[in-house]
This record gives C-alpha cells, structure tokens and sequence, in this order.
C-alpha cells in the first residue's frame, strides 16, 4: 500500500468525529460519541479481498459502526479516493461496496467518495443503470478536493478542515519551487499549532502533514524538522516539551530493545537476535511512546504488518 493511503487511513481514525462534524454540523444531536467508533477493517477485507497486484489498489476504504443517541447502531462507509487519474467504473464500485455491506449487515448505511485526483471533470456521484422497465439509480457524497475553498477551508477550526488543506497544498506542490513549498509547509504548521485542539490531535496531524506533503529532498526535509522544532520551543508550546519527551523515550527503547536482541542473538544466532530486537523495540514504542504505527514501523524499519502483529499479541 502506498504511504498516501497509509495515511488517510490512519488520520480518519485519529479524528473520525471531526471528519463527521466537518460533513453533518448537527452529528452531536445525531450521533453518541461517547460510545466511540468501531472500525471494521477486517469485515471489509472479506467483503474485499485485495487484489494480488499492489500497484493496482489506489484507494483506501473505511467501515466504521457508529451508535445513534437513540442506542441504534448504524453503519457509515467512507470510501476515500486516492487515485490521480478518471476512473470510468468509479461510481459502479461504490455500488457494488454498498450492496455487498448492506446484503451482509442490513443496516442504513452512508457512503463518502472524497476525490483527492486533479481532473476537474471527474465528478461521480451517481450510478444509474436500466433496463426493460427496470431502473436502478444509486446516488453517494462526493467530495472534490480540487473544488474546495482555501478561504474557507482556513475559516474553519474543524481539524478535517486542516487535512483538506495539506492534501491541496501537495496538489499545489508538484508545481512549486521547493523554497515556496517550504514557505506554505511551514504556514500550514504554524496554523495547526494555534489551533484549540487536544494536543493528541495536534500530533496526529502534523505527521499528516509532514509525511503527505513531501519534499523528495533530505536537506528541506532536515530544514522543515528544525524549524518546527524551533516554532514549539520559541512559542513554549506544550506540544514541543512532548515531543522531546518522546525521543528520549524513543532513543531509550530503541536502545533497551537493541541491547536486548544482541543478548539473545549471542546465543540462539543472530537471525533469531535481531528479529527479537526488532520485536522488542516495537513493543517498548508501544509502550513508551504515543507513536502511530506508521511511525513505529519506520522507526524500528519493520512492516507496518510486523507492528500490528506485536500490538495484537503484545
């Protein structure tokens, strides 16, 4: 999977209440989100299954049970788009993703396509079929983040609103020069670190930002690092204190788990050592740390899959 999904995956599950609001403002008179969210990946895979050719999957899918304040449960799908080029079968799919949930659930369900593309006329929300005097008309929220307002994106103190603008700003990007990709990075933190949101959330979207908007040049990369790191400190944001926090923890597990791989791999072989130091330094991050496991996985240089494995049994 490619690192776009990985991640779109990742922060609609960090702030999938703001994803709710930014669509339904009235989702608190509709919704108990005191009762949290039930993310239902593995259902969706068996619905799914995904295809054997990697290069071919250029979507992400969400299936997520949310409760009604009535008690009721019901389901929304949100299927997010992350294809850059016209999909004529685009809006059969998002049927046969509907169908195929509700033959298996029977319960309401709501369904998002949010296009991240840059073709201004590829605007699905509907698939019709008919035939003989049957007619089949089946109509989905599309969101076209091409067509959306900065303005009133940067309005907006909804967190989603933020995501929005960091997938607009990579879309920008690919045109820039990197001084002036830089310039519009770093405005986009500034924003988010004024913004009155938990700090959790904060985190959670900065490595949005800093992962989806790239640079493909280690030197701007290493500028951009420094100067976050020279915004919290100098503004005395709290969040800078936890981001140091953080790497010390992290160097002390990376360090606890290395030491304790080469220990055992001295006498069960060196294979076995360093899969165990590797094993041992996901779980230390995992305890330690408020790491997502993307970052985990990056950090400890093991598959997203190896993460998750050691989070299940650990």
């Amino acid at each position: 999977m490619q690192i776009n999904d990985i991640l779109w995956k990742s922060i609609l599950e960090d702030i999938f209440e703001d994803f709710l609001l930014f669509f339904f403002p009235d989702s608190k008179s509709l919704f108990d989100f005191s009762r949290g969210f039930q993310y239902l990946d593995k259902e969706l895979e068996q619905l799914f299954p995904v295809d054997n050719c990697d290069h071919e999957v250029r979507f992400v899918d969400k299936l997520v049970k949310v409760y009604l304040l009535d008690g009721q449960e019901q389901w929304i799908l949100v299927h997010i788009e992350v294809q850059g080029y016209v999909d004529k079968t685009f809006s059969e799919r998002m049927f046969t993703y509907y169908y195929r949930i509700w033959d298996n659930y029977r319960r309401p369900i709501t369904a998002f396509a949010i296009l991240t593309d840059e073709h201004a006329t590829f605007l699905p929300a509907k698939f019709e079929q008919h035939f003989l005097g049957t007619r089949l008309s089946f109509e989905f929220n599309s969101y076209k983040v091409l067509d959306q307002s900065e303005e009133y994106l940067l309005k907006s103190t909804n967190p989603f609103a933020h995501v929005i603008l960091v997938v607009k700003l990579a879309m920008r990007g690919k045109s820039l020069q990197k001084e002036d990709l830089f310039s519009l990075k770093i405005a986009l933190a500034r924003r988010l670190l004024a913004m009155q949101i938990p700090k959790r959330k904060i985190g959670k979207l900065m490595k949005f930002l800093k992962l989806y908007v790239k640079f493909n040049d280690k030197n701007f990369e290493k500028k951009f690092e420094n100067e976050i790191i020279n915004i919290t400190i100098n503004t005395h944001k709290a969040m800078g204190i936890d981001e140091l926090y953080l790497q010390i923890r992290k160097q002390e597990a990376r360090e606890k788990g290395l030491a304790e791989g080469k220990k055992v791999g001295r006498e069960v072989g060196l294979a076995e050592g360093e899969h165990l130091a590797k094993m041992k330094l996901v779980q230390n991050l995992l305890r330690e740390t408020s790491f997502d496991h993307i970052t985990i996985a990056r950090l400890a240089d093991v598959p997203l899959e190896f993460v998750e494995q050691v989070r299940s049994e650990y």
